[in-house]
């Protein structure tokens, strides 16, 4: 799993899932359960749909390390 979030894009995460869960427990309700989702894909800097749809926000990776992009070219 290479890294394919960049840091705002882990901090709006961290933000959304604190405030889903937040949500979830002031209004008792399971759904604010969703908010980890956000919260463990910040945590670990990689999101699988990212993966399947070729997107990288990760402002350090190369052009050839991105998701969806070919590391060796046959030119």
């Amino acid at each position: 799993m290479k890294a394919n979030m960049g840091a705002n894009d882990r901090i709006i995460r961290v933000v959304a899932g604190v405030v889903m869960l937040l949500f979830g427990f002031i209004t008792h309700s399971w759904w604010g359960a969703v908010g980890v989702v956000p919260l463990l894909t910040a945590a670990i800097g990689f999101c699988p749909l990212y993966t399947v749809l070729g997107i990288s926000t990760c402002g350090g990776c190369d052009a050839d390390q991105k998701p969806g992009k070919s590391a060796s070219r046959l030119s």
